[in-house]
């Protein structure tokens, strides 16, 4: 057979003044296929006809019909799930090893007969037009917190032009950390973009039955900044691609940056923001040049933010108690029957009365939770040691598993003064400091000695017997000295 590039060779000889018979011999065919191919004005692949015949039986022959039925009506469905389908039909007919070839040919009726896809149009991004923000979940990369699991999310912003990004750590997809995290990533920035888009959260995108667009808190947010904001269709996450794909891209380079640091035990939270800070910075710092195209067109930023809390009022009941987005949360008791102010933010809460700020609380995720803290209550509870045994919110009153082996050892030693001395260890606890008191337990639980209030008492007494500063006599200085030598100074 005859090649492109054997005909190629013989037409440039036959330009160098080649004789037929010479350039086709040094072409490597004979003359009377040299002369068809001289005289032809096309190369031999541009000859072959495409076959239209199959070269072997198809074994869906008989059962095509039915297949393209089967597509026509849902095209979703695929070839794996209609040859399962076959083989049960028609028991024997179809071997595992022909799934591939039905595969092929629904991949050809597709794309020949099949439904139209979705056309993907690529966007012209325009300097300082447009920023994108979502939340994307952290977990999986397995961050803990002085060895305990950190589950959390973060709050990611991007502008789609420059690519540059910065974001927040979170815990849930609320109001508060949207606010709190895009007022982070404007003033960070220095200026705000013409839109902003998210996909459709329910704290930024109002409800399908709703006349607005979105929500009165979210549109609030954006016109102080002076934003028009936007928003994905229903399952079209696409649409917030840039951000979607920063997700990926940013949780990668995190995942890398914690295998070269060796370990993903951080001892804080602030240290782990401080290493999500300085990545975002190296990852940012290939951007500039794009950046600073950005910059200029830029709108300017308010005066001062918004506030990024939601702001409730709410009483406290007997049981010293106050519930807060669906969940219930103890303060100090001297706040039974009064009214306070909560300002709800992404993390805490932030108790005031009388325009006085009287307890941070860190908040709740989720519905249906209680944090009831031991130091808000226990000064009423040593004196109703009875109310212990079936109080509703028991399990908050054990701090740590340090205390919960001290109450389960007080329990086997001596059952009926148990809650009692529990109790009193909680109030050492909240006068004392519950780590010198953990400390104690520790060493009881360690030399298997008897558990009580007062050998705890006795071991903090100890502590600060040990730690007591040495008396030191300083005596006073004799100024006398200084005229001798000033005396001295003058003779000399």
């Amino acid at each position: 057979m005859v090649t492109d590039q054997q005909v190629r060779r013989l037409l440039s000889l036959m330009q160098k003044k080649k004789t037929l018979a010479q350039a086709a011999a040094e072409a490597g065919m004979d003359e009377k296929t040299a002369r068809k191919w001289r005289d032809s004005d096309k190369l031999p692949s541009q000859c072959k006809q495409p076959r239209t015949y199959r070269t072997r039986l198809d074994p869906f022959e008989d059962v095509w019909e039915e297949v393209r039925g089967f597509l026509e009506e849902s095209p979703g469905l695929e070839a794996k799930t209609l040859f399962d389908y076959l083989q049960r039909r028609y028991p024997g007919a179809f071997q595992d090893g022909q799934l591939r070839t039905l595969q092929r040919r629904i991949k050809v009726w597709r794309a020949t007969e099949g439904p139209p896809k979705e056309v993907f149009f690529p966007q012209v991004h325009t300097p300082g037009r447009l920023s994108q923000s979502d939340f994307t979940h952290m977990t999986a990369l397995g961050i803990t917190i002085a060895g305990e699991p950190f589950p959390h999310l973060l709050y990611h912003f991007t502008l789609t032009y420059s690519n540059w990004e910065t974001g927040r750590v979170c815990f849930s997809e609320s109001f508060e950390a949207l606010s709190a995290g895009l007022q982070d990533a404007l003033w960070e920035l220095g200026g705000t973009t013409a839109c902003h888009r998210t996909d459709r959260l329910t704290t930024a995108v109002a409800k399908p039955e709703s006349p607005a667009e979105f929500t009165r808190r979210y549109e609030a947010l954006l016109s102080h900044y002076g934003m028009k904001g936007e928003k994905t269709r229903a399952g079209k996450a696409n649409e917030n691609g840039d951000i979607e794909q920063s997700h990926n891209r940013m949780k990668r380079a995190v995942d890398q940056a914690l295998m070269l640091r060796g370990s993903r035990d951080f001892s804080s939270r602030a240290e782990y923001e401080a290493f999500l800070r300085d990545l975002f910075r190296r990852r940012n710092a290939a951007r500039t040049e794009r950046l600073s195209e950005e910059l200029p067109l830029l709108g300017r930023l308010p005066q001062m933010r918004t506030e990024d809390f939601t702001r409730v009022k709410v009483g406290v009941g007997k049981s010293s108690t106050i519930r807060v987005k669906s969940n219930t949360y103890s303060v100090p008791s001297r706040l039974i029957d009064e009214e306070v102010d909560v300002r709800v933010h992404s993390d805490r809460l932030e108790v005031f009365y009388a325009q006085r700020r009287v307890e941070v609380i860190p908040r709740l995720r989720g519905k249906g939770g209680h944090l009831v803290q031991y130091r808000h209550i226990i000064d009423w509870l040593v004196r109703k040691p009875g109310a212990f045994a079936n109080y509703r919110y028991r399990a908050d009153l054990f701090p740590s598993s340090r205390f919960r082996a001290a109450y389960d050892a007080l329990l086997e030693s001596s059952p009926r003064r148990a809650d009692r001395e529990y109790l009193l260890l909680l109030k050492l606890a909240a006068d004392e400091g519950e780590a010198r008191v953990e400390g104690a337990i520790r060493l009881l639980l360690d030399t298997s000695e008897e558990i009580s209030a007062d050998m705890v008492q006795e071991i903090l007494s100890w502590e600060m017997d040990e730690t007591s500063l040495a008396e030191v006599f300083v005596p006073g200085a004799d100024l006398g000295a200084y005229d001798l030598l000033l005396e001295e100074a003058g003779r000399t």
